[in-house]
């Protein structure tokens, strides 16, 4: 017997069109994925007054993130703070795994390339 979800939309169809992702879902995306990443303390500002980095907060994650679209796909600058102790180009290499993973797993958008850029380092309270 067929569930009502497999008579809707049966597993093997395809339905035509195309889908199109808003850049700042993406950033949304990213700015999630950069905090369950080991090492960051937060994500900031792409403009920090001063010199001072300035977390944001979880609902403002998608600032600290630019996404740009490319012919080739779509290019990361991800702006964040690292914690104190912890080797700077480790967490830039995870953190551009992480990211490169979600885009392309749950976006499935082509990905041009991803830019860590480490604004500050802080001690974790």
């Amino acid at each position: 017997m067929q569930s009502s979800a497999e008579r809707i939309c049966p597993k093997s169809s395809t339905i035509p069109g195309n889908l199109h992702v808003a850049n700042d879902v993406l950033a949304d995306l990213v700015g999630n994925a950069a905090m369950e990443c080991y090492g960051v303390v937060g994500v900031c500002a792409p403009n920090a007054a001063d010199s001072i980095a300035k977390i944001l907060p979880a609902s403002r994650l998608r600032r600290g993130v630019v996404v740009s679209s490319l012919e080739e796909g779509v290019h990361v600058d991800l702006y964040i703070v690292v914690e104190y102790g912890t080797n700077i180009a480790t967490v830039s290499r995870n953190l551009i795994d992480q990211v490169s993973f979600a885009l392309k797993e749950y976006a499935r958008v082509p990905l041009a390339g991803v830019d860590v850029h480490v604004m500050d380092v802080k001690v974790r309270r």
